[in-house]
C-alpha cells in the first residue's frame, strides 16, 4: 500500500461517515476541485501538509486527528 492510497482511503472514509461528497469537502477546504481529484485519483502521490491541513479545517478536524488512524501508523509504505 502506497501512501496515496491510504490518504485517499482515510478520505473517502470520512466523507462517507460526514455525508458529504469529495466535491462539497473541495469547497468547504477552499481547495480546487483539480487539487482534490488529482489527490483522490493518485496523481497527486505526496500531498502538501498545507493540502492536508486545509482538508482537515473543511473536516472540522486538526491534522493530526486526519492523519491519526491505524493504517497511517502501522504501514511500512512502498516507495512511490
Amino acid at each position: 500500500m502506497t501512501y496515496s492510497d491510504v490518504i485517499i482511503r482515510r478520505l473517502t472514509d470520512l466523507c462517507s461517515e460526514r455525508n458529504i461528497t469529495i466535491n462539497r469537502l473541495a469547497t468547504l477546504s477552499g481547495i480546487t476541485q483539480s487539487t482534490v481529484d488529482n489527490l483522490m485519483k493518485g496523481k497527486t502521490k505526496n500531498p502538501k501538509l498545507k493540502t492536508l491541513h486545509k482538508l482537515a479545517i473543511g473536516l472540522d478536524m486538526t491534522v493530526s486527528e486526519l492523519l491519526n488512524f491505524p493504517e497511517m501508523n502501522e504501514t511500512i509504505f512502498e516507495d512511490e
